[in-house]
């Protein structure tokens, strides 16, 4: 017993995130888009490939 309220609210979810249109912050995006990631500061060893994470002894 009790389900059906649960399952009632669950329908209305989704009903609403089906149906609805949300707005989309095109300025918002591209910022995000064009800034620099986080942690972009790779060092040159990193980017080459030659970065020892020091697990090799362990690897077959």
């Amino acid at each position: 017993m009790g389900r059906g309220r649960a399952k009632a609210k669950q329908t209305k979810v989704a009903r609403e995130l089906k149906y609805s249109s949300p707005t989309m912050d095109v300025d918002a995006l591209q910022r995000e888009l064009s800034t620099e990631p986080p942690g972009g500061n790779w060092s040159e060893e990193d980017r080459d490939g030659t970065y020892d994470d020091g697990y090799d002894d362990y690897r077959r």
